[in-house]
């Protein structure tokens, strides 16, 4: 009898957690919900009546699935996710993606974002992406956007300028942090003694002598400088030119010298 009396008082007592689970979901959903009307450009049911597929890549899964789940339910759209730009592009021909959301959280985070915005460019259907990232240095968005990024979003900005940055990258615009803006307005300019520092040479060109004297192939330059090797080759032939050198060691020893003696 007291068995059957423990059964039974189980089985409320699961019955009360479901009910109560279930009411705190359909709370959850009715909160997101209304929130998403606020949001022009990704209401509920866009999904259907525009082809709108967010992709969130993030290497830490739980990151990723709250990012995920937090995206489905506001925007009402389709939302998936990656550990890597490697595992999207694996299956990138077969999505028609609107938006990637490129989640970083290295520090500094530029270098780790170029690479994978180089690796993004070799997929068939250019996406436009934004960087998530906790920094908010304006060097760090400046690298993002010359690196073929189309936003950047600190995770010190509220949720709805994150969907509203989102709105306005899907709609062919870019997103800059205000709080960034504000920073280089207040940096320092360059001094003009560091403007004579490239010498006979573009901004473009220095960065290209740089990499010279460092011994780096044309292939790392271009990488890393975010252009065409065979602009690094057309950049190469101009240097030689302007220095009168025969080869790539020349080019290493006259600059070098120049340096030295800029610095005397």
């Amino acid at each position: 009898m007291s068995n059957r009396r423990m059964d039974v008082a189980n089985s409320v007592e699961i019955a009360w957690i479901h009910s109560s689970t279930s009411l705190a979901k359909e709370a959850t959903k009715e909160s997101y919900s209304s929130q998403s009307l606020d949001f022009a450009g990704f209401s509920a049911g866009e999904d259907i009546n525009s082809p709108t597929l967010i992709v969130v890549i993030e290497p830490r899964i739980f990151i990723r699935e709250c990012l995920t789940q937090c995206l489905r339910l506001v925007l009402g759209c389709s939302v998936t996710s990656f550990p890597s730009v490697d595992a999207f592009l694996a299956v990138s021909d077969s999505l028609s993606a609107s938006v990637i959301i490129l989640s970083n959280s290295d520090k500094p985070a530029a270098a780790a974002v170029r690479r994978q915005l180089f690796v993004l460019k070799q997929a068939r259907n250019q996406v436009p992406t934004i960087i998530l990232n906790d920094l908010d240095d304006p060097d760090e968005v400046m690298g993002a956007l010359n690196g073929g990024a189309r936003g950047y979003i600190p995770t010190s900005v509220p949720l709805q300028v994150a969907i509203e940055a989102m709105r306005l990258v899907k709609a062919g615009g870019v997103f800059v942090p205000a709080s960034s803006l504000v920073s280089m307005r207040e940096k320092p300019t360059k001094a003009p003694d560091q403007a004579a520092k490239c010498g006979p040479f573009t901004t473009r060109q220095a960065a290209v002598v740089e990499a010279l004297c460092r011994g780096k192939a044309n292939k790392v330059i271009a990488y890393e400088l975010d252009m065409r090797e065979s602009t690094v080759k057309v950049h190469v032939r101009n240097i030689m030119k302007k220095l009168k050198a025969k080869n790539r060691t020349e080019v290493a020893f006259i600059t070098s010298n120049m340096m030295r003696s800029q610095n005397v």
